[in-house]
């Protein structure tokens, strides 16, 4: 008797992550963050498990080593701040408003800290950082676009202005508590983004800065 094989037969699926390895995880990748926002990314590992209430052994099982950790968060923040950016286009009709909430978004959620953390040893063109950038730049562009288009942005401002201004007026001061000057943060942020209405008072030196002039720099 000839045994019917199915096409199937012999493929294993690849198991879902349990729900409680999916919650180990976040909790790892948020207790990273905010450390290496507190700490700078070289954070002893054991201290992230430690804060996330995990064991090291599930931090090695999720990240093998820093540098996958590292990239994760990177691709966290920057995936949070991208949700940012897609919900004031949807949300809001005023253009310059949109920018704006996308503007205090991004300092909350402390985009700053990046910058320590690219210096990492991590694969800068790993595919998940090259996607999440992307779709970040894509949709800055666009609120940049839309405020231009309506005429409330001023003409020779550019995706790198923007995102150089906003990392800078949200860092603290060297020698400062990261979070003891968080209460002046947005209002010099709205400050900075008064400067941007058009028409603008004055012209600004050099030409406008994208994305790839910050990557070059």
């Amino acid at each position: 008797m000839q045994t019917v094989t199915s096409p199937h037969s012999g493929q294993r699926k690849t198991p879902r992550p349990r729900a409680d390895a999916l919650r180990n995880r976040e909790r790892i990748v948020t207790a990273a963050r905010e450390m290496f926002n507190e700490f700078g990314p070289d954070v002893p590992l054991d201290e992230i498990a430690r804060r996330a209430c995990v064991g090291n052994a599930t931090v090695y099982r999720n990240f093998p080593d820093r540098d996958a950790l590292v990239r994760e968060v990177v691709c966290s923040v920057i995936d949070r701040t991208s949700e940012a950016a897609e919900q004031a286009l949807a949300e809001t009709g005023d253009t310059f408003e949109a920018l704006e909430r996308f503007v205090h978004t991004s300092a909350d959620e402390r985009i700053h800290a990046l910058c320590p953390m690219v210096q990492s040893t991590f694969d800068k063109h790993h595919p998940d950082l090259a996607a999440a950038r992307e779709r970040f730049e894509r949709l800055v562009d666009q609120l940049i676009d839309r405020a231009k288009a309506a005429g409330q942005l001023r003409a020779d401002v550019g995706v790198g202005d923007l995102m150089t201004a906003v990392v800078q007026l949200s860092r603290p001061p060297a020698g400062t508590g990261c979070h003891t000057l968080d209460r002046f943060v947005h209002r010099t942020l709205q400050l900075f983004l008064d400067g941007l209405r058009a028409p603008a008072r004055s012209a600004l030196p050099g030409r406008a800065v994208t994305m790839e002039d910050l990557r070059q720099s």
